[in-house]
């Protein structure tokens, strides 16, 4: 459908560098300030939009064309969508898909979410790259860049914000939804087999990690972020779930002596954030990364087989791997810049990664990881 420019609002993105882009409004109308990153998937918009680790943040997609395929009920990841904003370079208003319930321009609107079409989102890829992620506004309700550019450099940023408290569950709650698939390395449980029972830290977990667990065979109790160690004990879990989430890793220390507390009482396997958090309980040190891994190509090699699997990511922080003691092996890097994407502690059965092998969207390379979870609660049940 073509809406003529007379009729489409404009919006202007400002970033806290000073550069301005101006666009076309689609979403919710007003204005939206939050870390402005770029995402490098072609697909899966819907399940980024609703990843809760893009809370505090405005988010970019590269490929060109978003919004072609519409949305869904089926692949959201999350209760709702929690970044701050979204930025597109063209817009498609009548999405063709069988599976399309509404156009991506309702469900920002019902969503609350702002957006902008109209960006060069080439340009803005290549100074966040240059510069690094920075502050960002988009407004539809104000037009003059200076007024903009003054409010963006006096909005919060992320480091050393709690950003897990806004997106964590309220109580505990059953899981039981898998997805009915059973990738290459993942056995299917056998019926007559004792289900796993796993308490899961809810920091902004997303839900396929969820339904991965399920289709393992586990019983899944999701917890709040800031469950006592003695609570989540008490359920008698056979392993403990520790989820991805937005933000700085260092802000949540309460999640970080937590895990402390539970290391070497259960297996434990940590996710992206649950990643992070796991490596600040095992004594090391995190960093934020100059623009982050947001996409759904990511090359990682496995430093104990060898191969590289090819996996989605979103995260901007990183796990030093120099703080990192000696009764803690490297088990995963980055072949882009060598950071460190999986650790594996030497004598207790807690390990972790970095990236998502739970990947929607993204490649299945990395699922047989939910089957070493699996072995390692058998093992030591």
């Amino acid at each position: 459908m073509y809406f003529p420019t007379e009729f489409m609002k404009k919006a202007t993105l400002v970033i806290e560098d000073g550069t301005v882009f101006e666009g076309t409004s689609f979403g919710r109308e007003g204005e939206a300030y939050g870390e402005v990153v770029f995402n490098t998937s072609m697909t899966g918009y819907q399940e980024i939009l609703t990843d809760p680790s893009y809370n505090g943040q405005i988010v970019a997609m590269t490929y060109p064309e978003i919004g072609n395929y519409g949305v869904n009920p089926e692949d959201i990841e999350s209760r709702k969508p929690f970044l701050r904003g979204f930025i597109v370079k063209e817009y498609w208003k009548e999405p063709s898909n069988w599976r399309s319930r509404g156009s991506l321009g309702e469900y920002l609107s019902d969503n609350g979410v702002v957006g902008i079409e109209g960006v060069d989102t080439r340009s803005l890829t290549r100074l966040i790259r240059s510069k690094g992620a920075q502050k960002a506004v988009i407004s539809t309700t104000e037009s003059d860049p200076e007024k903009l550019l003054k409010k963006v450099r006096g909005s919060q940023g992320i480091v050393g914000v709690d950003l897990v408290s806004e997106v964590s569950c309220d109580s505990p709650y059953k899981w039981s939804e898998g997805t009915g698939v059973w990738r290459p390395g993942s056995e299917k449980p056998a019926g007559e087999k004792r289900r796993l029972r796993v308490a899961a830290y809810d920091y902004g977990l997303k839900q396929n990690i969820l339904r991965k667990l399920v289709d393992q065979g586990c019983e899944v109790t999701v917890v709040p972020s800031r469950t006592p160690p003695h609570e989540l004990l008490s359920m008698k879990p056979d392993g403990i779930f520790l989820s991805n989430g937005p933000g700085d890793p260092a802000a949540v220390a309460y999640a970080v002596e937590s895990v402390r507390t539970l290391i070497g009482k259960k297996p434990i396997f940590g996710i992206c954030l649950g990643h992070q958090i796991l490596g600040l309980a095992l004594g090391g040190s995190t960093y934020k990364l100059k623009f982050g891994h947001r996409g759904a190509n990511q090359p990682v090699k496995n430093l104990r087989t060898g191969k590289v699997e090819i996996t989605s990511q979103n995260h901007g922080f990183a796990v030093d791997a120099d703080s990192l003691g000696g009764d803690v092996e490297i088990t995963h890097v980055n072949l882009n810049d060598n950071t460190v994407e999986g650790l594996r502690h030497r004598e207790h059965p807690v390990f972790s990664v970095q990236y998502h092998p739970e990947a929607s969207p993204g490649p299945h390379d990395s699922s047989y990881l939910f089957g070493e979870f699996i072995k390692l609660m058998e093992e030591n049940g």
